[in-house]
């Protein structure tokens, strides 16, 4: 896990999605967000109100080890709910990449004792590059930092959009 600073907004249109057969996730406690890529998964936490995302870091790719270092994660900042990054369509249809997320989301509910919904994050990785760029990260720098700043977009919308409801 590689740790790094930043912060995310989001606009309040973006959608929830809520899976989890236990309910909906509870009210307060830190919640963990998650943006899938190939190399890397990026990690973001929000404080115990749930009002700020930041990033946390990112943790690499591959079965069953990244669900294991979550799964590390939640019990070690004792979260108390997760967010994935649901990348749907521009068209809101679900490609092959939401399937993925859909796929990871499953998986993950296996092995941690928290709810774990999915966060609609259609141009998420944009809004990151682009906060990043504006802070003056250089191109490696940049895209070192990219996966958790996502996760830190994705958790920042969830965040938004709960505290809107």
């Amino acid at each position: 896990m590689t740790e790094a600073g930043g912060s995310g907004g989001s606009r309040r249109s973006r959608g929830c999605e809520r899976e989890r057969a236990s309910g909906s996730p509870p009210e307060e406690g830190r919640v963990l967000g998650l943006d899938l890529g190939d190399a890397r998964i990026g990690v973001a936490i929000s404080d115990d109100d749930r009002r700020l995302a930041v990033p946390l870091g990112t943790v690499r790719t591959g079965a069953p080890a990244d669900l294991k270092a979550i799964a590390a994660l939640v019990d070690q900042h004792t979260v108390t709910a997760v967010v994935v990054g649901h990348p749907l369509l521009l068209s809101g249809e679900r490609g092959d990449r939401a399937h993925h997320a859909e796929r990871f989301a499953d998986a993950l509910r296996a092995v941690v004792p928290v709810p774990v919904v999915l966060q609609d994050e259609r141009l998420s990785t944009s809004e990151a590059e682009r906060s990043l760029r504006e802070a003056g990260a250089t191109g490696r720098d940049r895209r070192r930092a990219v996966d958790r700043s996502a996760a830190t977009v994705i958790l920042q919308a969830w965040l938004d959009a709960e505290r809107a409801v």
